[in-house]
């Protein structure tokens, strides 16, 4: 059995079967981490990052001019996508707001869409999937033993917010993916989530449904979509110097915004796989990636992570087995049919047919080495 050891710098640890530790203790994540958060436009200064900002609304607006909406924002009633709203507000530009719903929003999440929709006047799309086709694909990927339990409502998500774009004529895609909260996150924890035939190949082998009837995005759509039909995809929160807890308190005054009061409170889903299934079954505590995000961008310490990761997940038993019993309702499964899921072999997207085997991926990888080359070429002799 390895050893543990956990990052003298962050708070990743050997839980990621694929960490690498420096001789001073350093992992391979936070060095990616500062990297990432030195290019633009988060790596920017204040003064440079308002500067690109503006140059940014500028074009938004200018692409948008003779269009009804330009640009498109999805609102799931959590902070960094209702901050991002109400800046958009401010920033005078034309969105048009796209929320997807699995049947997993709790009552704080509809307040908060709802109420942002209308002191904000945005004109909404709200897409209700088929709970019968989601549910079996939410399911299939929980048979399927991965830790990727999240990728059919991020999946959904994408294609939402990249269709209206393509429907609506729309050049930008404003998100509230941010490097501050985000620049670390484990390949072993989640991936393949716009792998499409990852998420089939999973529907096929686990799923009750011969078919689905919503989109399932690729990875092969975004780059043909942002390549070829120039829509940009936006993490707008990195034009300015986001925190998180500061755009809390700003919201909740001018938004009525409502605190979930735990982790994860917008839906039961999101929470019980990642504060039970994944540390429970996977040993992934995905708050380290989270909170060694923040320490690689300065807003928090070592020492505050490591003293939130002492708090356990749940607040008791009776908490846990509520949040399973609802699911286990909503699925319409038993606690015993439960109890199998989380006892089949651990699993990766490795195991199962996914992009990076197939032959249009290695044809597609290199026809884009070649076009940097060509690019390259071209570059240096201008």
């Amino acid at each position: 059995m390895n050893k543990h050891q956990i990052c003298t710098r962050c708070v990743m640890d050997t839980s990621d079967p694929e960490i690498i530790f420096d001789n001073e203790g350093i992992c391979n994540h936070c060095k990616k981490a500062i990297n990432k958060l030195k290019l633009p436009p988060y790596g920017l200064s204040s003064v440079e990052k308002e500067e690109a900002l503006n140059k940014l609304i500028k074009e938004i607006k200018y692409y948008g001019k003779n269009n009804k909406y330009d640009c498109v924002i999805g609102l799931s009633g959590g902070v960094d996508s209702s901050y991002l709203a109400l800046l958009v507000k401010k920033w005078g530009l034309k969105p048009i707001v796209v929320h997807l719903d699995n049947h997993w929003n709790s009552e704080f999440a509809e307040h908060n869409i709802s109420n942002i929709i209308n002191k904000l006047e945005f004109e909404e799309i709200r897409v209700k999937v088929n709970w019968e086709e989601f549910k079996d694909l939410q399911l299939a990927f929980l048979n399927a033993s991965t830790p990727d339990s999240e990728i059919p409502s991020d999946n959904g998500i994408n294609a939402l917010l990249w269709d209206t774009a393509k429907k609506y004529k729309i050049k930008y895609i404003l998100a509230g993916t941010n490097t501050s909260s985000e620049s670390i996150l484990p390949r072993a924890f989640s991936q393949g989530h716009v792998d499409k035939i990852y998420i089939k190949s999973l529907h096929k082998q686990f799923g009750k449904l011969k078919k689905l009837s919503f989109h399932i995005l690729s990875s092969w759509e975004m780059f043909n979509n942002s390549r070829f039909k120039k829509i940009k995809y936006v993490s707008a929160l990195d034009y300015i110097d986001y925190d998180k807890e500061k755009a809390k308190s700003i919201i909740k005054k001018e938004l009525n915004w409502r605190e979930y009061g735990r982790k994860h409170g917008e839906s039961t889903y999101t929470r019980i796989i990642q504060e039970y299934i994944l540390p429970v079954k996977f040993g992934f505590d995905k708050r380290k990636a989270h909170f060694s995000s923040l320490i690689a961008a300065e807003q928090m310490t070592r020492e505050e992570a490591l003293s939130e990761l002492a708090k356990p997940l749940y607040p008791d038993k009776e908490s846990i087995q509520r949040d399973i019993d609802l699911l286990c309702g909503k699925f319409e499964i038993t606690n015993d049919e439960f109890d199998r899921i989380m006892s089949l072999p651990v699993k990766s997207m490795d195991d199962y047919p996914n992009e990076s085997k197939s032959i249009r991926y290695k044809l597609f990888k290199l026809l884009r080495s070649v076009y940097k080359g060509i690019k390259g070429i071209f570059k240096k002799a201008n």
